[in-house]
């Protein structure tokens, strides 16, 4: 059974990607043979749909289970139409959460648990609404 982790990076030592959508790599992990591959997130840079594009990307693969830390709406939706479980994972490594899944310890996500584009990085951008061009009407000396 194949198992995939969210991850920061392309080895088991690495740490758990608490981003589904906007991790910087999958870890796809055969539990039977504890054989790995690392696949980078192509859809890491994407404007838009990057939940959605990194679930199918990750659905290709043959995966059973998602071991991630936060999950939105649009690639729940995804993962399960094709029949794949979403997990919580923990923080620490990817080799931490593969022997968490192993001994059933991890909880399973009925659905998403963050809204849309949380991991996008949008929250704050834009923020300003001037280009700082402004006249101002105070004078020195007066009030």
């Amino acid at each position: 059974m194949k198992i995939c982790i969210t991850s920061t990076g392309n080895n088991l030592d690495s740490l758990l990607d608490q981003r589904f959508g906007r991790c910087s790599y999958f870890i796809i992990y055969d539990v039977d043979t504890g054989e790995y591959e690392a696949v980078e997130n192509s859809a890491v840079s994407e404007m838009h749909g990057a939940g959605i594009r990194a679930a199918q990307g990750v659905s290709q693969k043959g995966v059973k289970a998602i071991i991630t830390g936060n999950i939105g709406p649009n690639a729940s939706n995804v993962l399960s139409a094709s029949g794949i479980d979403i997990l919580a994972g923990i923080d620490g490594m990817v080799s931490d959460n593969v022997e968490q899944f192993k001994a059933g310890k991890l909880e399973t996500l009925k659905g998403p648990n963050v809204p849309g584009h949380f991991g996008s990085g949008q929250g704050m951008q834009g923020g300003g609404m001037g280009s700082g061009m402004g006249r101002g009407r105070f004078k020195h000396g007066q009030d």
